[in-house]
């Protein structure tokens, strides 16, 4: 009889805890979508901007960028155009010798007639939080547009401003992509993160000299061709 009892109470206890857990998963992806998703405005929307900020996806090993992060150079290279920002600064994974986002995404930007003076290069943009505090802290970027995927601009933005970046965001999706669902649920623990993050004051993997984004950005370029 007391072992059910001890059960039972170890059953209620650890629903107890399971539904609290969801609880609060649910609040924070919640608070930070509202918060993020109110600043996403559209392209004629937009008046001018230090910077956009272009997040780095995936880069095939022979230079190939994946569907997403040629939609959101394509974005940004359009405002560009247009005169609404006056530099581009892609962020993306550059740490290893054989793995490079961001040389490849410039390279894209300056075959569509970007000049290279205009496009600054994050190296160390490891994730969107890293990203987001390293345009705000070393390349002093005070006003940007966040280009991106609709999915990810409000974590983006959530961080962003929180991290004091007045930023907007651009949606990137020029058309619906194969597989985009799970992009959405990976959304759900990347908040709650994002949310741990800001709420910590975490520092991102690695930081460096100041190289504000008002200069000249072949100062960030790594390579010449």
């Amino acid at each position: 009889m007391v072992l059910r009892i001890s059960r039972s109470r170890g059953a209620v206890a650890l629903g107890f805890f399971a539904f609290s857990l969801l609880f609060v998963v649910a609040f924070i992806n919640l608070y930070v979508f509202y918060a993020g998703k109110k600043h996403i405005i559209a392209p004629e929307q937009l008046q001018g901007r230090q910077a956009a900020v272009v997040l780095g996806a995936y880069v095939s090993p022979d230079g190939q960028l994946c569907d997403m992060l040629v939609d959101r150079v394509k974005t940004a290279v359009e405002l560009y155009r247009e005169k609404k920002v006056q530099k581009l600064l892609f962020t993306g994974d550059h740490g290893r010798l054989h793995y490079d986002e961001v040389n490849h995404m410039r390279r894209y930007a300056e075959a569509l007639g970007v000049p290279r003076e205009d496009i600054f290069l994050d190296h160390a943009g490891f994730d969107t939080y890293d990203s987001m505090y390293r345009a705000r802290h070393i390349f002093q970027v005070e006003s940007a547009v966040v280009v991106t995927q609709e999915f990810h601009l409000p974590r983006a933005l959530y961080i962003a401003r929180a991290l004091g970046l007045n930023a907007v965001g651009v949606a990137a999706d020029k058309y619906r992509y194969i597989g985009v669902e799970q992009y959405y649920l990976r959304e759900i623990p990347a908040r709650v993160k994002a949310f741990v993050n800001v709420s910590t004051g975490a520092k991102p993997r690695f930081l460096g000299e100041v190289i504000p984004i008002t200069g000249d950005a072949r100062a960030t370029h790594d390579q010449k061709d």
